[in-house]
């Protein structure tokens, strides 16, 4: 019984999922993290295809967002561990998107909330024509303080860069 508790007890633990290196990736680069990172892999950026996204905590958050009329269920690695995984450093990021739509994210509301960069929808990849393919999403439902202009404008979708200033 007491073995069972334990056991029970380390799978509950986070598994470290790079280190403090990243592996080059070796699939299509979705995401790159640039600017004050301890941990690149590539040049003096941290680049990420969908494998290593997908390794980092990743989460499920079920919710309705403003932009869709039926709720979903969004899967993608928690923001802050990105940055972990990445050595980053700021206080605050800037998310980019392939249309070159930028947004300021303070780092303390990536802890105060469980914000995901969102790669998949009810299983499926999230395709460029709905968001894709990665959303900074946060936990509407959960949180109803969240929906405001300010959490709107921070919800970029397209993401295709991350800067830690």
């Amino acid at each position: 019984m007491r073995l069972s508790i334990i056991a029970l007890l380390l799978a509950c633990l986070p598994v470290p999922s790079f280190g403090d290196e990243l592996p080059v990736p070796e699939g299509e680069v979705l995401l790159t993290i640039t600017g004050d990172i301890a941990h690149p892999n590539v040049g003096e950026d941290a680049l990420f295809d969908r494998s290593m996204l997908m390794t980092l905590s990743p989460l499920t958050v079920c919710t309705r967002t403003p932009w869709h009329s039926e709720s979903g269920c969004f899967q993608g690695p928690l923001i802050r561990e990105l940055l972990a995984a990445a050595g980053g450093r700021a206080d605050s990021i800037v998310v980019q998107a392939l249309n070159e739509y930028r947004a300021e994210i303070p780092v303390k509301e990536l802890h105060d909330y469980d914000v995901i960069l969102a790669i998949s929808r009810d299983g499926e990849p999230i395709p460029i024509r709905e968001f894709g393919p990665l959303f900074v999403l946060y936990p509407f439902d959960d949180h109803p303080e969240l929906h405001n202009e300010a959490v709107r404008f921070r919800s970029v979708w397209h993401v295709a860069e991350i800067h830690a200033p």
